[in-house]
């Protein structure tokens, strides 16, 4: 978290939490939802801003209840997560493989899954630095190099993946419907606020 945002948390403890207005797409893109989208139900637009992007991913977590977001100096603006709370990207870099998550930062996986709609997830390996374990969808625009270093079963819901040369993950099948309640996440905030209230 940035010394500002800490600056600005003790300076101000009880600014009231924001929903719904800042989403994490399907391809780690952060897009902004403005009362049009959010009543539409869209997306919203994506944010392009270089500096606004960096400070976002610095300051992203989740609460003791699986809720990630995004620590806006002393408001905390919760995340609709399109689908899992991080997204990463698979690459080939000096012949290995690499897995980097949204925000560019090295993403090593500990487990990895097929869902049922020929998607593939990772959990990591334990990070002190979050509070909720981590868990990533691998951008669609990777999947042929994920089929490349994967022995899948006739029917595609296990099989192994080869990410290291002596290291093979089991594939694991899980259902995209529960993929939150599976790894500890809330998916729609905004969603959980409204029947809150």
């Amino acid at each position: 978290m940035d010394d500002i945002v800490r600056q600005a948390l003790a300076k101000w403890p009880n600014v009231p939490h924001c929903t719904g207005w800042l989403l994490l797409d399907r391809r780690g893109n952060w897009r902004m939802r403005d009362d049009a989208a959010q009543a539409a139900g869209a997306p919203g637009d994506p944010i392009r801003h270089t500096a606004l992007l960096g400070f976002i991913n610095r300051n992203y977590d989740a609460d003791a209840d699986g809720q990630w977001f995004f620590q806006n100096g002393p408001q905390r603006v919760y995340v609709e997560l399109a689908y899992t709370p991080w997204i990463v990207r698979l690459s080939v870099m000096n012949g290995a493989l690499t897995l980097a998550d949204q925000a560019g930062e090295p993403f090593e996986p500990a487990a990895t899954y097929l869902d049922d709609a020929g998607g593939v997830l990772f959990t990591a390996s334990p990070d002190p630095t979050h509070a909720l374990p981590r868990v990533a969808a691998l951008h669609d625009h990777d999947l042929d190099l994920f089929s490349a270093h994967a022995d899948l079963s006739d029917d595609g819901t296990s099989g192994e993946f080869h990410w290291r040369a002596d290291v093979t993950l089991p594939l694991h099948a899980v259902r995209c419907d529960d993929v939150p309640t599976r790894f500890g996440f809330v998916a729609s905030p905004a969603a959980r606020a409204a029947r809150e209230s």
